[in-house]
């Protein structure tokens, strides 16, 4: 039994427990016993006060510790959360009302010379311009104030001289990779690539690894000063929150290196950057391949909003129901003759702003590819194929009232006139996940329909 307790002793003098007293009663048999291992009481004694003195293992019971380290917080975490709130400090700018969403969203109206658009470096000093003549072609009796957020289901709407912004919160922020990479696609790098059909298309991928899979419609080959479409509304079910599922147009231009310029807009689930997975309008721009120029939204400098009833990043209402009632959203962004800028406007007839044509370098002048269809993001997060969908999650073949589509696609002609497509090509990356056909008809001109479910035992 004596060595079963000098084995003990000594085994205990180096295994440093939290309960100080238990320890100090295990080192004092260790000291009296001589120890198992020969050392000498006054070597013993030195090596207990080391450990009771440790800076490692301070004299204080595991429970205490539990129960305090929430207070303690890392220099690391420390210096995030001072990079967090400068952050919000940027981009949430002072407003003179704000108005609570049924879905959880704030909206702030800001001041129109206040918004985030002024802060860049080329825009500071100038102020919203007026709205451009419209393309010939676009139906003026189609204008109207309706809107379609549910935001602006209350009532309420924003004071003259302000404009409607979304609130980012801190968790909004958080749910990013890195206070850096917040509001923005990480993409590089971006090339053209072509398809065994001969067909060119924008590709992303990230360190040889494609994550971005789409099918989409395009035109190229000439020079392009504005698109118009209307694009079914969906709520597509994405898997996780580093991924997303959007349907949008892009206007392109440049080499597809470095120097790629687009301009989107559309609809996005985005877990990630709204926290939730309702379809909400957004924008996004970039005049560098996406690596560090441009946002969503407002979540940067660049975009000069001039409409005060429709928030850029809220929610859409209604949606579209698989089998049932189908709504869509009309877009048209064109080049105004006379400024350069291109604006955009939504709905039935609503100009909601502009993209300053100073903010690019090929887009200053035209753009060189359009295209219309959806988008998500494959993280292979188990190891196979995502379960986020695309469009309404069927596919192509489904139809209406079951398929997403977008339908009356046109472009702007150098003379700001809205013409029928020319030279249509259409193109789905992973056909097995998510697909596309093409048609032309009376009523909705050139059309699309699109999507898919993604994972399915044709897409493992």
């Amino acid at each position: 039994m004596g060595v079963e307790r000098r084995e003990e002793a000594c085994f205990c003098l180096f295994c440093f427990p939290f309960d100080y007293r238990r320890r100090r009663r295990q080192q004092h048999q260790t000291v009296k016993s001589n120890s198992c291992f020969n050392i000498p009481p006054i070597t013993s004694v030195f090596i207990l006060m080391l450990l009771m003195f440790s800076p490692v293992f301070p004299a204080t019971s595991a429970g205490k510790l539990r129960q305090d380290h929430h207070v303690f917080r890392p220099r690391k975490e420390t210096n995030k959360m001072e990079l967090v709130k400068a952050h919000l400090m940027r981009i949430n700018k002072p407003f003179v009302k704000s108005i609570q969403s049924p879905d959880g969203d704030t909206i702030d109206c800001v001041l129109n010379h206040h918004q985030p658009a002024f802060d860049h470096p080329k825009l500071k000093g100038t102020k919203p311009l007026d709205p451009p003549e419209r393309p010939d072609g676009h139906d003026e009796g189609e204008i109207s104030s309706e809107n379609h957020q549910l935001w602006s289901l209350s009532g309420e709407e924003c004071p003259e001289g302000t404009i409607p912004i979304r609130r980012t919160s801190e968790q909004d922020i958080l749910r990013a990779n890195s206070v850096k990479k917040f509001g923005r696609k990480i993409v590089r790098p971006v090339r053209r690539d072509t398809s065994s059909y001969g067909h060119e298309i924008l590709k992303y991928g990230i360190n040889n690894v494609e994550k971005w899979q789409h099918a989409v419609g395009y035109v190229s080959g000439n020079k392009y000063y504005g698109a118009k479409a209307s694009i079914n509304v969906w709520a597509p079910k994405v898997t996780n929150r580093y991924e997303f599922s959007l349907s949008q147009m892009w206007l392109i231009s440049g080499s597809f290196g470095h120097d790629l310029n687009t301009i989107e807009a559309g609809w996005q689930v985005s877990p990630e950057l709204y926290g939730d997975n309702r379809p909400r309008f957004f924008t996004y721009w970039t005049n560098d391949a996406y690596q560090t120029s441009g946002c969503y939204n407002l979540l940067c400098s660049g975009f000069v909003q001039t409409n005060r009833r429709v928030a850029i990043g809220a929610a859409i209402s209604p949606i579209s129901v698989y089998n049932g009632g189908q709504f869509d959203i009309s877009l048209m962004i064109w080049k105004d003759p006379k400024h350069g800028n291109w604006w955009l406007e939504f709905g039935s007839g609503t100009l909601v702003g502009y993209w300053p044509a100073s903010l690019f370098t090929h887009l200053r002048d035209h753009a060189s590819m359009v295209q219309f269809g959806g988008e998500i993001v494959n993280s292979r997060a188990w190891g196979s194929h995502t379960s986020t969908q695309m469009g309404s999650g069927h596919f192509s073949g489904q139809g209406f009232h079951k398929a997403s589509y977008v339908r009356n696609m046109q472009v702007v002609d150098w003379g700001n006139s809205l013409i029928p497509l020319s030279n249509f090509k259409i193109l789905a990356d992973h056909p097995n996940c998510y697909d596309i056909k093409g048609g032309t008809n009376r009523v909705w001109g050139n059309y699309i329909y699109y999507g898919g479910p993604g994972k399915n035992p044709r897409c493992p």
